[in-house]
């Protein structure tokens, strides 16, 4: 028993004794351990230190650096300013002896104006006094000399160029083998009327007129292919609405075709080459136009002619003047299709297809007052020639009288007329007015006034120029 109780005081005493060396030991051990934590510790502190230290410096160097820039960039910029400033002052420096120039060219100016006007009057005497040696000498002066020229250079171009004169009228009538044939082309319920006048766009006026049927529209290609196309009809013999647009188709590419030609000969007759080919095409449809009975192609190719003649005698351009001549008036091609004078569309149409300039001129100024060149007056007196002369025109005495007494009544009906005049075949009227009465306003007023009234009352063909005159004269008597 007391073995047992010693045992396990033995063994209660080793346990204290462990227990109390445990304890001593894993003191000793948490001390090592906390001392290495310090010491660890202690380096990254220190070592965030250093990190601190090394920041601060870079931050340093990069704020020294900006700084440096800022400073260089702000050096730079004082540097330009004062070389833009530098700049400024010699350009007010400059300007001011500029200003100082000019004013005295000013100051000097009158004198020198003075001395030109002087030395433009001995000019102008001597001129003077070699003219009426000259004319002395000739026996001529110069306004008689110019005269008899210009009417040798007119009278010889007309003699040379003989043209035929005008037989074909614009009646489109399509003769009938027999008046059974108007019930065939009127057709059942009337049909076969329709059905031509749909296809064509043209009236078909069918009458008491034996054996023959009338085709009315302002189109004259229209027209005409109308006319072609009921003449193949007649000619088939089946005439229904089928075979109509057959026969208008057909008709169409033959009008086509004739117009191509008609204008290829025209350009080849001319000697006018490096057109486009789509003038070419509106020069062949002026085939199908008359103006008074005269046929505008053969009317355009005549005063290609006489312009050619006329400008190498004066010494002008004669392939400007012959261009000028033949496409004169290309805008009659279109004026069914464009609203506006001929010589516009037909200046319009030249810009449009790259005609040169001068011709183009000659084409935009043959009914104008003020020409731009030589070749426009060529131009502009072949077309006058060409449509003057014997034949060229089918128009009677009688209508051409009433066609002028008309205008001028237009003209005086309106109050402060004091004379009216129709002049150039009845393309322009000019009227004097009464300066007392109607003033500058009045006067542009009246012109657009008598312009309205014209197009209101009469029926003429191509434009009409109205012209309003108004003149004041003080005459005074030294007694």
């Amino acid at each position: 028993m007391d073995n047992v109780i010693v045992a396990i005081l033995a063994v209660l005493g080793g346990l204290l004794i462990g227990g109390i060396g445990g304890y001593f030991v894993r003191r000793l051990i948490s001390g090592r351990r906390l001392a290495a934590a310090q010491l660890e510790a202690s380096g990254i502190l220190e070592a965030a230190s250093e990190q601190r230290r090394a920041l601060m410096i870079e931050a340093k160097e990069e704020a020294l650096s900006l700084r440096s820039a800022g400073e260089s960039e702000l050096r730079e910029r004082r540097s330009e300013l004062q070389r833009m400033e530098h700049r400024l002052v010699n350009r007010e420096e400059n300007l001011e002896g500029r200003a100082n120039n000019l004013e005295r060219r000013e100051r000097s100016l009158p004198e020198k104006e003075k001395a030109l006007e002087e030395l433009r009057a001995g000019v102008e005497e001597i001129r003077q006094e070699q003219v009426k040696r000259l004319e002395t000498i000739s026996g001529l002066s110069i306004s008689e000399e110019a005269s008899e020229k210009a009417r040798n250079i007119l009278a010889g171009a007309i003699q040379r160029h003989a043209a035929d004169v005008v037989s074909e009228v614009t009646v489109s009538t399509v003769p009938l083998s027999s008046d059974d044939m108007k019930g065939r082309l009127i057709g059942r319920e009337g049909r076969n009327i329709r059905a031509i006048e749909k296809a064509t766009g043209v009236d078909l006026i069918i009458d008491d007129t034996p054996e023959a049927v009338t085709v009315s529209c302002f189109d004259p290609i229209r027209r005409e292919v109308a006319k072609l196309a009921i003449s193949k009809l007649l000619a088939d013999g089946r005439i229904h609405p089928a075979r109509i647009e057959e026969m208008v188709t057909r008709a169409e590419k033959d009008i086509t075709d004739t117009i191509w030609k008609s204008g290829e000969q025209a350009v080849f007759d001319a000697g006018v080459r490096g057109l486009h080919p789509e003038s070419i095409k509106l020069l062949g449809r002026l085939k199908y136009r008359y103006s008074y009975g005269e046929n505008v192609l053969q009317h355009s190719l005549e005063v290609s002619h006489l312009a050619g003649m006329m400008a190498s005698e004066i010494g002008a351009n004669v392939k400007v003047a012959k261009a000028g001549g033949l496409l004169h008036d290309i805008g009659k091609a279109l004026s069914h299709e464009i609203e506006g004078p001929h010589a516009e569309i037909g200046g319009e149409v030249a810009q449009k297809y790259n005609i040169s300039p001068p011709v183009r001129a000659c084409i935009q100024e043959h009914h104008d007052d003020v020409m731009s060149s030589p070749e426009s007056f060529v131009v502009s007196a072949a077309d006058a020639i060409s449509a003057a002369r014997p034949g060229s025109r089918k128009d009677t005495v009688e209508n051409y009288i009433k066609r002028l007494e008309a205008l001028e009544e237009v003209g005086r009906a309106f109050d402060g007329v004091e004379k009216c005049y129709a002049i150039q075949a009845g393309r322009e009227v000019r009227i004097m007015v009464q300066p007392e009465t109607i003033d500058d306003v009045a006067a542009s007023k009246m012109a657009r006034d008598i312009v309205k009234k014209i197009e209101d009352t009469l029926v003429y063909p191509g434009q009409i120029k109205v012209t309003v005159i108004r003149e004041s004269r003080t005459v005074e008597y030294a007694r």
